[in-house]
């Protein structure tokens, strides 16, 4: 984690203490609504191999696991990772769960989908170039990338501020660091999901067409 004290926005001991205090407002104490309709659509194929960047206390990579798919769960803080592990041990579940900076780390093979529901939210502005571009290269031509892209309609919005987080992601900035000719988008409405914590969440499913 040497990247922790350059880094831009929270730091592991930020992310540590949430977890570590249960001040995790984010957390449904549930899986994501979302996944269930989009396994049950095919949208990710059997047995797939899965990355949940993020993954926080485990709630998807259990779901994931459970269905038969291959998930990696990885975050920044070691409560997060100590809660996945314990949720899939109760559960009699394996996957690989792995504590690391997502801007050091990669996998040891590409993958075929990412589950993107916390992470670019939770990374300062300032690095998600460089998230939104380690992600690409991890994922398999043809490979799918699940990005529900946190809403969060913000005073200080209107005057330029970066609040967070979460951040905001404004679909103008997620399609510049998903560009066109490397993922295939969908049309717009895209299915716009109120979270309990008061934000909102904007499910876009892409596909990667180009290595």
């Amino acid at each position: 984690m040497s990247g922790a004290a350059t880094r831009g926005g929270p730091s592991v001991a930020f992310w540590q203490e949430r977890f570590a205090s249960q001040r995790t407002p984010w957390d449904r104490g549930a899986v994501n609504p979302a996944l269930a309709p989009l396994l049950e659509a095919g949208q990710l194929p059997a047995g797939a191999r899965v990355l949940v960047p993020g993954c926080g206390a485990g709630y998807e990579v259990e779901t994931l696991a459970a269905a038969g798919f291959r998930p990696i769960g990885v975050d920044y803080a070691p409560t997060a990772v100590g809660l996945t592990r314990a949720r899939l041990a109760q559960a009699g579940l394996d996957a690989e769960v792995i504590e690391a900076d997502l801007l050091e780390w990669a996998p040891s093979a590409p993958v075929d989908a990412v589950w993107e529901q916390a992470c670019l939210c939770a990374l300062h502005p300032d690095l998600w170039v460089a998230y939104a571009q380690r992600l690409a290269s991890w994922v398999v031509h043809g490979g799918t990338l699940v990005l529900l892209a946190v809403q969060v309609e913000r005073d200080g919005r209107r005057e330029g501020r970066i609040e967070g987080p979460p951040y905001h992601c404004d679909v103008n900035a997620v399609r510049a660091l998903f560009p066109a000719d490397a993922w295939d988008w969908p049309r717009p409405p895209y299915l716009r999901q109120v979270h309990p914590a008061g934000f909102a969440e904007l499910q876009i499913v892409l596909k990667r067409t180009a290595a």
